[in-house]
């Protein structure tokens, strides 16, 4: 029997919940307590979950969140979103081929009808993620009634998937924590205040216009919500990409793959590819090694990734190839993913024949970007309401934007209902500005010139908006600029005469473990080098060779380890201590953990670019919306009524930035895009529910 769990986890807690049995096309198979069906099945070591009604082709998990319909499978004989639905001891599980065959249902059945509930609030607060809760925490705080819906069982939104510490302001937004801890943390805040009242596993569905906002509470009842106020903050989705076999079993987002390992500590893969080297990709490939799973490789198609250099540089020094003006032509397989091709990209962005390489994986993760969940705002201005965005709904940045963000929109809202009298402070403008900027400007690395005692070597070399460093330093001697905390920390030594205790603080916070302590004190030649590492402490032992590797995962020198330890409060990160020779001491900036991963010798038959698939719910590929284009269509309206393509379960939220694409690659401008008419529900809600059926009645057979 294969077993995909995970029972270990250098920084997540792993609980031993009960086991029992289900059973998959008749075979039988174990489950844990609490997990979704999806999850117990890759846990099983199962990948294709359905074939699709149009052509057969095997489908798999797609966003793990409940907006496509990749993962169905029929359970107890219905068809459900594996990704949502609670796997139930005896459940009966088959894969869904073709579309499902609704049970009968006799004419004699007596249906009871019940008004649909109707709840009034202050503040709707739509997303409990880092932006949402900080709102209710302003909000709450001055006694606003707050009424906040997440369709998630529990708050803290992505945070709740982050292993990491974030980056940030320590003072402002809690550098240096943590996101599973930090999702803590807010929770229990918020529910300190009694005029915010929370719901959870609810669902928003719809905006309307007569100031009236539809959700599905608990995903059992339909309840019309009035609020004076409606604040977004339903964060981002994931954007998609179209190469040819995109849509295989295997071939999935950072969000769904963060989800499987660290919420339900499933090992969905042995090994890894990432398309995409935004600060996404790049925390995903290290949570990946993390979980003990290789990650072969990454391409980004920009000279240079456009996430942090810390976080790069944590995955070369560990050995994943990063390789960038790089592009993926495509996934290969029969039923999933067996391996990727990629290629090098000139300054158009073309491929360059003859650079193909293909890589073995059986996954290939696709981090290229977010959109924002903004389509609850934009209605609501359409209606008239007063509305308000924060977090990524208003602008895509990193979570510590976000808590700044909500916590300014708080108040902003406190102030128009009258409950604030004053101004927003210029101070918490200026902070949001540093917290959601881009990367900065990168200086080349630079060192010490001591040979005594001991100090950090601070191997951080970005403009990003970080302190923790400087905050820690029980004598002060690393200094960021806290007008903007953007520039680069240094350490200033003359700042205390005492010099670096060596208390090891400012390695353990680091947020990107871009700090290393160099130690002279016991040999001169042969220093010891104290190194942060997030792994499973039985991974390094005293006395194992290790490589030590610079910024880049450029090897210096090998060398066997004299101890592992841990400080008190050192947030799960322990620390390896080895001696180097002086000439790369300084320079040491990690350990590698894996080889680098060569090119497959096997080959694949390429596929046309125009095989791609565009709308993943109704198969329609990317060569026949392309001919419609060239042909003379504009509408998107008019594609959609001749191809089926944004029809499906999604909603459209996947395929209309494709679609916009393919206009832009055949010269059309985007003021002559007519796009289609906004779809009026969020998910797919049974007919009964927005009836008003009675709970009694709403079995899944007279639901359908």
């Amino acid at each position: 029997m294969i077993n995909n769990r995970l029972y270990k986890h250098p920084i997540l807690p792993v609980s031993d919940r009960p086991l029992f049995n289900f059973y998959w096309q008749e075979k039988q198979l174990e489950a844990r307590e609490g997990e979704t069906i999806a999850s117990a099945l890759f846990a099983n070591g199962i990948r294709i979950f359905s074939y699709h009604h149009k052509d057969g082709a095997p489908q798999g998990i797609y966003c793990a969140n409940g907006q496509c319909a990749q993962c169905l499978v029929l359970a107890d004989g219905f068809p459900v979103k594996s990704c949502m639905e609670m796997i139930k001891p005896g459940m009966k599980i088959e894969p869904l081929a073709g579309l499902p065959e609704l049970p009968p249902v006799s004419p004699e059945i007596q249906f009871d009808f019940q008004p649909i509930e109707e709840v009034e609030t202050t503040v709707l607060i739509i997303g409990g993620g880092p932006a949402g809760l900080a709102a209710a925490i302003e909000l709450g705080s001055r006694g606003v009634n707050c009424l906040l819906v997440d369709d998630k069982h529990r708050l803290g939104g992505k945070l709740v998937l982050q292993t990491h510490r974030f980056f940030g302001s320590v003072e402002a937004v809690y550098a240096g924590t943590r996101g599973i801890d930090l999702a803590t943390r807010l929770e229990k805040e918020v529910r300190q205040y009694p005029s915010v009242e929370i719901w959870l596993q609810t669902t928003a569905l719809a905006v309307y216009s007569d100031h009236k906002v539809g959700v599905l509470k608990e995903g059992q009842k339909y309840v019309l919500v009035k609020p004076q106020v409606i604040l977004t903050t339903a964060g981002a989705r994931e954007k998609s990409l179209a190469f040819p076999g995109n849509t295989l079993p295997g071939v999935y987002g950072a969000g769904a793959f963060q989800t499987l390992v660290n919420r339900d500590l499933v090992r969905p893969t042995e090994k890894l590819f990432i398309v995409g080297g935004g600060n996404v990709g790049l925390i995903a490939g290290y949570h990946a090694l993390q979980a003990g799973i290789q990650v072969v490789g990454l391409v980004e198609v920009m000279p240079e990734v456009g996430g942090y250099k810390v976080h790069k540089d944590k995955l070369a020094r560990l050995g994943v190839p990063i390789m960038t003006s790089h592009t993926v032509l495509s996934a290969n397989g029969r039923e999933s993913v067996e391996s990727v091709t990629i290629a090098r990209v000139d300054e158009k962005f073309r491929p360059i024949k003859g650079t193909e390489k293909i890589y073995t994986c059986d996954t290939v993760l696709i981090a290229v970007g977010l959109d924002p969940v903004n389509e609850f705002y934009l209605k609501a201005k359409e209606f008239g309401y007063p509305a308000y965005a924060a977090g990524d709904a208003e602008e895509i940045a990193e979570a510590s934007a976000a808590i700044f963000s909500g916590k300014i929109r708080g108040l902003e809202i406190a102030r128009d209902l009258g409950i604030y009298s004053g101004e927003i402070p210029a101070s918490w403008e200026k902070t949001a500005e540093i917290l959601k900027s881009k990367p900065g400007q990168t200086f080349p690395e630079s060192y010490p010139d001591r040979e005594s005692g001991v100090f950090p070597v601070i191997h951080c070399l970005q403009e990003i908006p970080c302190d923790p460093c400087s905050a820690v330093c029980p004598r002060k001697l690393i200094e960021v600029d806290r007008v903007d905390i953007r520039k680069t920390p240094v350490y200033q030594e003359e700042n205390d005469a005492r010099g670096c205790s060596g208390c090891e603080r400012c390695v353990v916070i680091c947020p990107g473990l871009a700090i290393t302590l160099v130690d002279y004190r016991k040999d001169a030649d042969r220093p010891e080098i104290t190194i942060p590492f997030e792994f499973l402490r039985d991974l390094i032992n005293p006395g194992q060779e290790v490589i030590l590797v610079d910024i880049e995962g450029r090897e210096l020198a090998r060398t066997t380890v004299n101890s592992v330890k841990s400080i008190k409060a050192n947030d799960r990160t322990i620390l390896i201590k080895a001696q180097a020779p002086k000439e790369v001491a300084k320079r040491v900036s990690g350990l590698r953990l894996q080889t680098a991963f060569e090119p497959a010798e096997e080959s694949y038959v390429q596929r046309m670019a125009d095989e791609a698939i565009i709308c993943r719910c109704e198969r329609v590929t990317a060569g026949e919306i392309r001919q419609l284009i060239k042909e003379g269509v504009r509408d998107i309206n008019e594609i959609k009524t001749i191809t089926r393509a944004s029809m499906g379960p999604c909603g459209a939220k996947t395929c209309t930035p494709l679609i916009h694409r393919l206009f832009r690659e055949e010269g059309v401008p985007e003021s002559e895009i007519i796009d289609q008419i906004k779809r009026p529900l969020f998910i797919e809600v049974p007919m009964g529910l927005l009836a008003g059926l009675k709970a009694g009645n709403q079995e899944r057979k007279s639901e359908q």
